[in-house]
């Protein structure tokens, strides 16, 4: 989210605003941010990517409010990379009485003194990699070097923005920012967390339960830092919308380490204990102990390349033209394994069950037709199609042991593929160590579907707009589950309850099967206290619904 728009969007269409990361920033919060970063009526305000200057409007206000009449353009400065709004923001100030001095150009090539300012506020670009890229991505990577802080290419263009806006700060200035939330929980972000808590003093984040830009799904916080630091620890407070941010109430966390996700902080203190003992012990371990996680093959285009068995037979391909596959998307996962009558069924019904992956040497002549078929509607045109050789012929994976949902609504699931079949991008595929996979086929599915794992999945994943939960591979890797040991010993009451849980899962029951494993693995096996349990199911529900409350969906029982 960025600095507001506004007068000048006529000339500024949304989809050039949205393409440099640029909306609308409300009143109520810049209003908040103004009068907690600006505390006497001389300070220096500066609000990079200042948009139509929505912060140094309140910036404004609040000096006015402490008796500075007359703001001076020393006082009032901003940097802005598009000319339009710069001169609307210019306008707008005037109209309000207030002289500014607006900068037009990119923040991270802005000729502004260092240690000038005694507070920095705004609202940053959000532009994700994909779209930031070339000399745009380079000063910003090289910017937030020159703080000692290095980023990957994953970084959306917010983050090396925090790193460079603290560099304006004078000796004790304060930092005030409208950021994703991602700054809680993406691996990319790590770095960025680390570098806030060796800045400053004092970290605060303010969360919102409800959605506080118009229009948009992105979950987002407020950073508020200042002092100089470093700290060990972060005050959170959340809020349930911006009409209450007037009563807010601190809570402490403190990361163990310093490349720990800031969302475990959300967690009331017991949940947050009960976690982190059973996470601690050896009866849980990550699920990378069992075995390696990878993704899915990509088609570049699936409507082309995953073919129905009707399709199949349509186009004339023999067997050696195509590959069997899971469908795409997960939503035929939900239950404990994917069988060889279950993938039939899916065909048969019309699902895309089948790889179009023709012998590259020799490809059959109804496969032949069909890649002309491909390159007259320009399929080859595709990004990963250019880049490989030939464009129609789909790097596979290995046949995976377990399925991995990554984009799920209610709790990722690990699904046994007795169906020996191959997967796409839409889910991720985890390959057992030789010793273990009998034992994870048999149990693991079952054995994930407790408490402490899901919530697990809520603090090392990521929540999406829309409320999806996310699980790249690297977190999925990271996901608590019991360890092999503790399967070997909890086997035999799992399997005496496997038909039961596959019929609670088939009818979408997930909270009976949740507490029938909690039965099993945490109650009867590591005898964790009713208390705890309770602690670990209340909390993963307030992350869950923390999660789904921006979509309007009802949350449902989880157990």
């Amino acid at each position: 989210m960025r600095g507001g728009v506004g007068t000048g969007a006529a000339a500024d269409s949304a989809e050039l605003r949205k393409a440099r990361g640029a909306f609308f920033t409300p009143r109520e919060l810049t209003r908040f941010v103004a009068d907690w970063a600006v505390r006497a009526p001389s300070d220096c305000v500066l609000e990079p990517s200042c948009g139509e200057a929505a912060f140094l409007l309140s910036v404004g206000d609040r000096l006015v409010h402490l008796g500075q009449r007359e703001p001076s353009t020393d006082q009032l400065q901003g940097v802005e990379i598009h000319a339009k709004s710069a001169a609307n923001a210019e306008a707008l100030l005037a109209g309000e009485g207030f002289a500014a001095r607006l900068h037009v150009g990119d923040f991270f090539d802005s000729s502004l003194s260092p240690g000038s300012f005694d507070t920095v506020v705004g609202n940053p670009p959000y532009v994700r990699y994909q779209s930031f890229v070339g000399e745009a991505r380079t000063r910003a990577q090289e910017a937030a070097l020159a703080q000692g802080v290095r980023l990957t290419n994953l970084a959306s263009s917010w983050a090396a923005f925090v790193v460079h806006a603290t560099t304006f700060l004078k000796l004790g200035g304060r930092l005030g920012l409208v950021l994703p939330a991602e700054l809680l929980s993406v691996n990319y972000a790590a770095p960025v967390r680390r570098f806030l808590l060796e800045r400053f003093a004092k970290v605060k984040l303010v969360l919102f339960e409800a959605r506080v830009f118009p229009g948009v799904l992105e979950e987002v916080v407020l950073l508020l830092a200042e002092g100089e630091g470093p700290t060990d620890h972060y005050e959170l407070y959340q809020a349930r919308d911006l009409k209450a941010l007037s009563r807010l109430k601190p809570r402490i966390w403190s990361p163990r380490s310093a490349e720990e996700k800031w969302v475990h902080g959300l967690l009331a203190q017991d949940g947050s204990d009960a976690y982190g003992t059973l996470t601690s012990a050896a009866s849980f371990c990550e699920l990378v102990t069992w075995g390696e996680t990878d993704l899915g093959m990509v088609t570049a285009n699936n409507h082309y390349f995953a073919l129905s068995n009707e399709r199949a037979r349509e186009l004339g391909l023999k067997q050696s033209d195509v590959l069997q596959i899971s469908p795409p998307s997960s939503r035929h996962l939900r239950g404990l394994t994917f069988t060889e009558k279950a993938w039939a069924a899916m065909g048969k019904a019309g699902s895309a069950v089948y790889l179009f992956h023709p012998d590259q040497k020799k490809p059959s002549k109804a496969a032949l037709r069909y890649i002309s078929q491909g390159e007259r509607a320009k399929v080859q045109a595709a990004y990963k199609c250019r880049v490989r050789s030939p464009w129609w012929r789909v790097p596979t994976v290995d046949v995976a042991d377990l399925f991995v949902t990554y984009m799920n609504h209610d709790a990722p699931r690990l699904v046994a593929n007795r169906a020996r079949v191959r997967h796409l991008n839409s889910i991720h595929g985890l390959t057992f160590r030789p010793d273990l996979r009998q034992l994870g086929l048999d149990l693991l599915p079952m054995a994930m579907l407790n408490s402490l794992t899901l919530l697990g999945g809520e603090l090392v994943g990521r929540s999406y707009g829309g409320g999806i939960l996310k699980l790249e591979p690297k977190e999925a890797d990271r996901l608590p589950v019991p360890s092999p040991e503790t399967l070997s010993e909890v086997g035999p009451a799992l399997r005496a309850l496997r038909p039961q849980l596959a019929r609670h899962l088939r009818n979408g029951e997930l909270g009976e099967v949740i507490k029938q494993v909690d039965r099993v693995v945490l109650t009867s096996h590591l005898k964790v206290k009713r208390e705890e349990l309770t602690a670990l199911r209340t909390a993963r529900q307030v992350m869950f619904s923390r999660r789904t409350a921006r979509t309007g969906r009802a949350t449902g029982e989880q157990g």
